[in-house]
């Protein structure tokens, strides 16, 4: 299994790690920390030495009652990060809803676009479909970052979730894009409560029957707080657990704040687990 990108075909025979790098002043768990100065540009050097496989890049905050801000605003956190970013020899993903930053993301040469909104919003599907090869990431969110979190509501999350990802595959397909370029992420923690996020994860095996490959982001969030009763800088090792979970249950890419403890984990995962863990990661348990 290869995720097709811009500038990199990514083998997904074994599980990958994805950096995060947030240039937002309110993310959730790390809002202000990383300038596109300075310390964005030396987080992403960090990232790739700790073993990220690819970088996530992103400058508007998508967190619960998060409020938008413009394109313009956007691209002037994302530019010099991303321009940096594409000279440290991994793939290159731009984290963005909208469609501008898209297309000068793409001009730039990013090798993905990672969209909550699932290329929804106006133009996006567009704009990604001219593009001959960059990747895509479709990701499932009820409501908006403003309020997706206000009355999360749903009859069978499960089936909803494979739904809406199985009609945005097939919405992408219609416009051009190779299934090969599309990757799916349930999108725990985007419109959805403690249970949803809980019964998502216990079936989300189900979302592999779309036949492309599929991304998880448990990364500090807000469920894993409900869980172990901890504060969001003190769930690292919350995270790397529901890391390895969603791997197990058939994650291809981890998005990941903490990357040198996910890959280590992973690592000792593929090791200790039986012989299909250690086919999936190799021999010696490379990421």
């Amino acid at each position: 299994m290869f995720w097709k990108t811009t500038r990199h075909l990514i083998d997904l025979s074994k599980p990958r790690v994805m950096g995060i790098v947030n240039l937002t002043p309110d993310s959730f768990s790390d809002g202000g920390h990383l300038s596109p100065e300075g310390a964005g540009l030396r987080h992403c050097e960090r990232l790739i030495s700790e073993g990220a496989d690819m970088l996530d890049i992103g400058g508007e905050s998508t967190r619960p009652g998060a409020q938008p801000i413009t394109p313009e605003e956007e691209w002037h956190r994302v530019r010099p990060v991303l321009m940096h970013a594409l000279t440290l020899g991994v793939p290159v993903s731009l984290d963005t809803r909208h469609a501008p930053v898209m297309q000068r993301g793409l001009d730039l040469g990013v090798d993905i676009i990672n969209d909550v909104m699932a290329l929804r919003g106006p133009q996006s599907l567009q704009k990604v479909a001219a593009h001959p090869s960059a990747g895509v990431c479709l990701m499932h969110m009820q409501g908006t970052p403003a309020t997706m979190q206000r009355d999360p509501s749903y009859d069978d999350v499960v089936a909803e979730v494979l739904s809406f990802l199985g009609s945005r595959v097939s919405d992408a397909v219609a416009a051009g894009i190779e299934r090969s370029r599309l990757v799916i992420d349930p999108g725990y923690g985007f419109g959805k409560t403690l249970q949803h996020n809980l019964q998502l994860a216990q079936h989300q095996a189900q979302l592999l029957q779309l036949g492309v490959p599929l991304l998880a982001g448990w990364s500090r969030k807000g469920t894993l707080g409900h869980l172990t009763g901890r504060p969001v800088e003190d769930r690292m090792i919350a995270s790397v657990a529901a890391a390895l979970a969603a791997v197990a249950a058939g994650a291809r890419i981890v998005r990941v704040h903490d990357v040198s403890a996910t890959v280590d984990a992973l690592k000792v995962w593929a090791a200790l687990s039986p012989t299909q863990a250690k086919e999936t990661m190799g021999e010696g348990g490379r990421i």
